[in-house]
């Protein structure tokens, strides 16, 4: 494992065990070499001069009710309307509930998905990662997630840094939410664990079918036996290990023999690159304050939802794309408001404002903000009718979604929903159609083709087209 300063372990997922590392050779994992990974970008309209945009997805885990966030109904009927008042934003005429102040403030910046239709009703971020229901091409192994699709094609073996690194934690994490799909295994995200530092307590049931998933589905990479780093400002001794390391490979021959993919990973593991990024004991603590609410968070917290800490996942999800990582996906949780839905929302709803501001406006203080989208949506939305519990059920007929960065225009408002935020009356826009977008912005044509592990082709994006306002 890598163990960073501050006393937290954190073991990198990509299949392969420390003895496979050390001996698996071309044949190890079915990788691409570099020509192949070449000639993907060519067909792929990306390479020398493409767009140098990167991605950070926040998925609101459990599916976030639209009408206690982004689409105030303040004249729903009383039985179904919410109770948080709608307020002023800096867009005149756009209004967020009384729960978003601060994204209120920066409105002007940011794009509001109010109409997002086409939602699989599963219970996991699949979708969210790569626009596709689960099913889809499931004979070969399913859709891969977009960050997968840009490790495919973007990654290169000397990268110090992975292209795509899963953070989600909660139902993403236990259902494999990033996964590669017909890409196959050397197409895996590096998925650090991260539950040492953020707690997202699993429910009981999920807890079970994550331990029957078993190490297959949560393995990991980790540094070679030889080169445990304890300490990483004991930069001298794992100077010397790595030296070690290298010509002991150097002279038995084996590093020829890795495959592209064994070699990308020992790159990012012994960089120091990685492992400086996540090391977030190491930020200033005035931006560690920034990301950190400042007043305390009302309603109830749900035993599966995270406190005001969990914020600080997504400064790290900035630390990563600063440090080059073009791809990282991370969850905010517990939305699946069943239950108790206003006191909940009354406690989750200031938390997501607080956070998406911060990371915005910090993104924008550095400069990175036109080069990084931020995109936050989960996998359904909420039910307008109140149940006996006084929740909000899930909703597929309508999910919501806020956006910022990339170039794209800000103080934008894509499409409607009737009176009751039940169903969409103009300009739907579907999942696909964002993830298309997402690769048009990162300089991948979404109608390359691409290959299943049988050599099968594909277009990327089969479903679904650019949305003309974002792109």
């Amino acid at each position: 494992m890598i163990r960073l300063n501050l006393g937290q372990a954190f073991a990198n997922c990509s299949g392969v065990s420390r003895r496979g590392f050390l001996t698996a050779g071309s044949a190890g994992i079915a990788g691409l070499s570099l020509p192949e990974i070449l000639a993907q970008e060519s067909s792929a309209g990306v390479g020398s001069g493409a767009g140098k945009k990167s991605l950070i997805v926040i998925h609101l885990d459990g599916g976030p009710p639209q009408m206690d966030l982004i689409d105030p109904k303040p004249f729903a009927p009383n039985e179904l309307r919410s109770p948080f008042s709608p307020i002023s934003t800096a867009v005149p005429g756009v209004h967020l509930t009384e729960l978003m102040p601060q994204c209120a403030k920066i409105a002007n910046q940011l794009v509001f998905l109010r109409s997002l239709v086409g939602s699989d009703g599963k219970h996991h971020a699949f979708q969210c990662q790569s626009g596709y229901r689960e099913k889809v091409l499931k004979s070969v192994g399913g859709r891969p997630a977009l960050g997968c699709v840009v490790k495919h094609l973007l990654g290169k073996p000397d990268d110090e840094v992975p292209n795509f690194i899963d953070l989600m934690q909660g139902r993403p994490l236990v259902r494999n939410s990033a996964r590669p799909g017909f890409l196959g295994t050397s197409c895996k995200p590096f998925r650090p664990d991260i539950s040492d530092i953020w707690k997202r307590e699993l429910e009981t049931g999920m807890k079970g079918e994550l331990k029957r998933l078993g190490n297959d589905h949560k393995t990991e990479l980790s540094l070679i036996h030889d080169l445990s780093v304890n300490r990483l400002d004991d930069r001298l001794e794992l100077l010397k290990s790595v030296d070690r390391f290298k010509r002991d490979l150097d002279i038995s021959g084996s590093m020829d023999a890795m495959d592209q993919f064994h070699q990308q990973a020992y790159k990012v593991l012994t960089s120091g690159a990685f492992a400086r990024a996540m090391d977030i004991g190491s930020e200033d603590l005035s931006v560690v304050e920034h990301y950190t609410p400042k007043v305390a968070l009302g309603g109830t917290q749900f035993y599966t939802s995270e406190g005001p800490d969990s914020l600080l996942k997504f400064m790290l999800a900035r630390r990563l794309i600063e440090a080059g990582v073009r791809v990282v996906s991370v969850s905010l949780s517990d939305f699946d408001t069943h239950s108790d839905n206003n006191n909940r929302m009354r406690n989750l709803g200031p938390l997501f404002d607080h956070g998406f501001h911060a990371l915005v406006t910090d993104l924008e203080s550095r400069g990175m903000l036109n080069d990084t989208i931020v995109l936050a949506w989960g996998e359904f939305g909420r039910t307008p009718k109140v149940n006996s519990k006084g929740g909000r059920d899930h909703w597929p007929s309508v999910s919501m979604g806020l956006m910022a960065g990339g170039g794209m225009p800000g103080g934008l408002v894509l499409g409607k929903t009737d009176r009751e935020a039940g169903n969409v009356t103009e300009r739907p826009v579907a999942f696909c159609d964002v993830i298309a977008t997402l690769y048009r912005k990162l300089g991948i044509n979404p109608q390359a083709i691409i290959h299943d592990q049988t050599g099968r082709p594909h277009v990327l994006m089969s479903e679904g087209g650019s949305v003309p306002e974002l792109v």
